[in-house]
């Protein structure tokens, strides 16, 4: 019993870690002397670059690798069925993380790639 808690504790605070780190996905972009309207341009282009990364199709792989994981090592430890289950939320949360991270990666790059000076980016 103490395990199944414990199971769902690690797995909440594993969603809850994983949703913090994509806070500001967005750019900030420094707009001292930027043509706003150039930027909006840019920043619409930009974004349909960013769209391109497919976020569902990682969340599908990451599901079914977490359950696969998840319930070879609830067979382990007595319960298959919910380590697969709690393997497939892990699985999918960390793979959305991936993508959303990939997907501000692709944004903001674009707008560096386009001279604007990006304030929130991490190389």
């Amino acid at each position: 019993m103490v395990y199944r808690y414990l199971v769902c504790a690690i797995a909440v605070g594993a969603l809850a870690l994983h949703a913090g780190c994509a806070s500001h996905p967005e750019p900030i972009i420094d707009t001292k002397g930027v043509n706003m309207a150039h930027y909006e341009a840019d920043l619409a282009d930009c974004q349909d670059y960013a769209d391109q990364v497919r976020i569902e199709k990682g969340v599908a792989k990451g599901t079914v690798a977490g359950a696969t994981v998840g319930g070879a090592t609830g067979a382990v430890l007595g319960d298959a069925g919910e380590g697969a289950g709690v393997g497939a939320i892990t699985g999918a949360a960390r793979s959305a993380q991936i993508g959303a991270r990939e997907k501000s990666r692709v944004l903001k790059n674009c707008m560096r790639g386009r001279g604007y000076k990006v304030l929130n980016y991490r190389s």
